[in-house]
């Protein structure tokens, strides 16, 4: 199984490291391209953006070609746009990069996923699925400190350069081991934005992206508010970026073990909780300065990292368990959901930016986090209520049936 998914886990790989290394390159880009740190987070707003809306569309304007062929073609061209990156001579053309390079992610990922799915039987799917996202996770991990060394040893074009090498070897690899398979049926816009429409999915959609904008008004920006508030350079940054890409690991963990054992929605509520305290006290020790202040930002990106990253996992439980027939739409609902909060979180941390200073950047993902708490507890009453009445009504309809079968 792992040979024949190497290809796709490099691929994760690539595309999670270079969406999430703009963390640790953006205050080089903001000063070699001279622009505010503020103007160069609408990097990551162009880029999940495109992703949240491109993402759905490719999914349906693509389910029809062979899958090989489309991994192929995706992944080649994340390698050129990484590469119009790298040698971008403006602001404007490396925004037109990542709006590339977020295409071209978008069209791969889902169909890494399905890949993995369709090409092994019922008893390894859940593995081959694990195991494509887990370059995900390592690009959190390895990747982005990785880069953030390479932009402090040579310049942050490196950056993409050495992905665009890492996604040419995937391409090349997805080309010469994955095997033809047929493409799929695709589900259409139409029905996506139907379940979309429904009450108990908009209140699931809406808690992520609240719970996203949070912390992405903090992600985008943490690399500057980390060299500015801690004085460290960039090895120092790569080193924080580390211990964050670690925790968030064991914070995933943490998220499909509560999503198992524990009450989904009370856990949901501890874990927002702990964010609106996290990023709080990321702000607060900002201010502070000193040993003292240095200590409680780090203690804030540890809890953000640990009950963050729990956060995805036991959301998309709940979102299966509403209604299992209808996962392949909800949870891609919720992938968009995911990106809009990001570009929602980098914008208004930047506007943060602009109005007070790097620091509030904090309050602001605190802010989000604590909406989303709202959201949750206003909501969750209501969609128990509404589970209620379906259960109590499938028994109604299963006497009328038998009434109706007795009658005929």
């Amino acid at each position: 199984m792992l040979t024949r998914l190497l290809p796709l886990i490099l691929g994760a790989f690539t595309i999670g490291t270079e969406t999430f290394m703009i963390v640790g390159v953006l205050p080089d880009i903001a000063a070699d391209l001279r622009v505010t740190p503020a103007a160069a987070g609408a990097l990551v707003t162009a880029f999940s953006l495109s992703y949240a809306l491109g993402s759905p569309i490719l999914a349906v304007a693509t389910a029809g070609i062979e899958r090989k062929r489309l991994l192929t073609f995706a992944m080649a061209g994340f390698v050129l746009a990484n590469a119009l990156a790298a040698f971008a001579p403006s602001f404007a053309w490396l925004m037109a990069a990542r709006v590339g390079l977020a295409l071209a992610a978008g069209a791969f990922m889902p169909a890494a996923v399905a890949f993995a799915t369709a090409a092994h039987d019922a008893a390894h799917r859940g593995r081959a699925v694990a195991l494509v996202y887990a370059g995900m996770t390592g690009a959190i991990v390895i990747g982005v400190p990785a880069g953030t060394l390479v932009a402090a040893a040579a310049t942050w074009r490196a950056t993409f350069l050495c992905v665009a090498a890492l996604a040419a070897v995937a391409a090349l690899g997805v080309a010469a081991v994955l095997p033809r398979l047929a493409g799929i049926a695709s589900i259409g816009l139409r029905e996506r934005l139907a379940v979309g429409r429904r009450p108990d999915v908009l209140a699931l959609l809406g808690l992520t992206t609240l719970a996203l904008a949070g912390a992405f008004a903090i992600n985008t920006y943490v690399g500057v508010l980390v060299e500015k508030a801690l004085g460290v350079g960039a090895q120092g940054l790569a080193g924080v970026l580390m211990v964050l890409g670690l925790v968030s690991f064991f914070g995933n963990l943490l998220g499909g073990y509560g999503a198992d054992h524990w009450n989904r929605e009370r856990f949901l509520a501890g874990i927002l909780t702990v964010l609106v305290g996290a990023f709080a006290l990321i702000s607060f020790g900002a201010a502070l300065g000193g040993l003292g202040g240095g200590a409680a930002i780090l203690a804030g990106l540890v809890l953000w990292g640990l009950f963050g990253w729990a956060f995805p996992s036991t959301q998309q439980a709940r979102i299966v368990s509403l209604d299992p027939t209808l996962a392949p739409i909800t949870l891609s609902l919720n992938t968009s959901a995911i990106y809009f909060g990001a570009a929602a979180g980098s914008v208004f941390g930047g506007l943060a930016i602009r109005q007070w200073s790097i620091l509030a950047i904090g309050w602001a993902g605190a802010l989000f986090e604590a909406a989303a708490l709202v959201l949750l507890v206003a909501t969750s009453a209501q969609l128990k209520s509404m589970r209620r009445a379906e259960a109590e009504s499938l028994p109604c309809s299963n006497e009328k049936s038998a009434k109706a079968s007795a009658t005929a």
